[in-house]
């Protein structure tokens, strides 16, 4: 009899640890599901010069979600750079910039809003949004001759919600919350000049 309950609690608390590990696991491949992810990038020569164009995978959270349903705008910030590495000296900056994407709700029309500069253009739906923001087209960040030859490069690019874009109660809540602060990491890749 002793036996059998010391066994019994052996296997219970061996489920107990395995219900346990596929809870956490269950907890972290969702948090790995929110937020963004950059799938590609790549510099393209152009006749006009060179073009950037960026995937990236986008998984709002449902607090942005809510918010966004609610009026507020979000403010997504692409960001890129072009390095010229130096072994004596800090690296060179060819070339860079920002781009921002304000999402905003329209609850008159029902439909979602996104201003890129002084053009925007409307949704039916989030998930058009979503499409229309992860696909990046940055055209002519340099010119033709901006790279030297026979020189080797270091692109990066990334995009994120820029949260001091919030009205201010919500910037106290990103700073404070993983569901404000979405972002990918700098994407790096080096290229080489023209032969």
């Amino acid at each position: 009899m002793d036996f059998s309950t010391r066994l019994w609690k052996s296997v219970s608390r061996l489920l107990a640890l395995v219900l346990a590990a596929g809870l956490w696991s269950g907890a972290v491949c969702a948090a790995q599901t929110e937020g963004i992810e950059i799938r590609r990038a790549a510099l393209t020569e152009r006749d006009e010069g060179y073009v950037l164009e960026a995937d990236f995978d986008i998984q709002l959270t449902p607090t942005l979600e809510e918010a966004l349903a609610k009026g507020v705008t979000l403010t997504f910030l692409f960001e890129w750079e072009i390095l010229r590495p130096r072994w004596y000296w800090l690296n060179e900056r060819v070339a860079g910039g920002q781009q921002s994407y304000r999402l905003a709700y329209q609850p008159l029309t029902r439909q979602y809003r996104v201003t890129v500069g002084q053009l925007f253009t409307s949704f039916a739906n989030l998930d058009d949004v979503v499409r229309f923001i992860s696909r990046v087209r940055r055209p002519q960040v340099a010119d033709s001759g901006t790279f030297k030859k026979d020189q080797t490069y270091q692109a990066a690019v990334r995009l994120r919600l820029d949260i001091t874009q919030l009205p201010k109660p919500f910037q106290v809540n990103a700073l404070a919350s993983r569901d404000w602060n979405i972002g990918s990491e700098w994407f790096r890749w080096s290229f080489n000049g023209p032969p």
